[in-house]
């Protein structure tokens, strides 16, 4: 929701709203378009479905994608969910030595009411990232 857009009925008003970021990821099959968003694709729509999401609470979305993904920015999948009124940004994520390939990460940030718990997603064989959250498979 922007600041000069009225919040929607079932919404709290901003003033009972925060901010929240969102982490998750996941690895794509192949350094190929389709992969790529088919992967993307999937990890938006679980974060969307486990945190309720809409896009008029969405504030930004940004992807890093390792160095062996190029054939397409994970931000074309989001478009294609509808994501239109929300800025997107896709990165490179830093190289480092032995870390899983094909991986693409984003950071979905939005508003909710201020006592809502964030559920992080990592998919697939992205979920050995963050081992510490259980919940976030």
């Amino acid at each position: 929701m922007r600041d000069d857009e009225p919040p929607s009925p079932e919404s709290p008003p901003v003033s009972e709203q925060r901010v929240f970021a969102l982490r998750g990821a996941v690895q794509a099959e192949a350094n190929e378009r389709e992969p790529i968003l088919a992967a993307t694709d999937e990890l938006l729509r679980e974060l969307i479905r486990r945190n309720d999401l809409e896009p008029a609470r969405m504030i930004s979305c940004i992807f890093t994608c390792t160095d062996d993904l190029d054939a397409e920015f994970p931000a074309v999948a989001a478009r294609n969910l509808g994501l239109d009124s929300v800025p997107l940004l896709c990165a490179r994520e830093i190289d480092v030595p032995g870390s899983m390939e094909r991986v693409i990460r984003t950071m979905l940030h939005y508003r909710a009411p201020a006592d809502h718990v964030p559920a992080h997603v990592y998919l697939g064989a992205a979920a050995a990232l963050r081992s510490d959250l259980g919940s976030a498979q």
